[in-house]
């Protein structure tokens, strides 16, 4: 009953019921958020923007149609995939993988750091087609595994190995 009286304040605008249920959702609602965009600074400015949407939006809560706490979670849950799906956050990774799968060249082998992406390429280059686009797709434009196999209507298994493959063909080239 306690909990409900809690909700109740929040509903009429109490600063301090507020406070309480930021304090009693925020640790594992960040944990919500932070499983699904795995990153801290993307999840802690989702989970303010998250309790921003709790208060703005308490009046909308019906207890008949399920408890608080779901309902907490599944803005945040909301609001993650949001974040997932923004065009921003899509280059973010983008250029981050990108700039991994340089790094992880450098890092496994001699290779001289002035190599960069443009360098890279020419090694891709040499590569049949399959294991260009395969490449292009993964690393280049930052698609998933998943998304991969759907791109080229293949099972996510082959996907898997024909990355394993190119990336050791790529090695390779690139350390001879």
């Amino acid at each position: 009953m306690q909990q409900d009286k809690l909700i109740a304040e929040l509903q009429g605008g109490n600063q301090k019921a507020f406070e309480r249920i930021y304090q009693l959702y925020s640790e594992s609602t960040y944990g919500i958020i932070y499983s699904i965009v795995k990153d801290t600074a993307i999840a802690e400015e989702l989970l303010q923007d998250v309790f921003l949407k709790i208060w703005n939006n308490a009046s909308s809560y019906n207890p008949d149609k399920g408890r608080f706490f779901t309902w907490v979670l599944n803005i945040a849950r909301n609001a993650s995939i949001d974040k997932l799906r923004s065009k921003d956050f899509k280059n973010a990774r983008l250029n981050l993988k990108s700039d991994n799968f340089v790094d992880i060249l450098e890092a496994n082998s001699n290779i001289s750091g002035k190599m960069d992406a443009i360098g890279l390429q020419k090694y891709i280059d040499i590569l049949g087609p399959v294991c260009k686009k395969l490449i292009d797709l993964l690393f280049f434009k930052g698609f998933t595994q998943k998304e991969t196999a759907e791109e080229l209507a293949i099972p996510l298994g082959t996907v898997k190995t024909r990355n394993r493959v190119c990336i050791d063909k790529l090695r390779a080239r690139v350390l001879n």
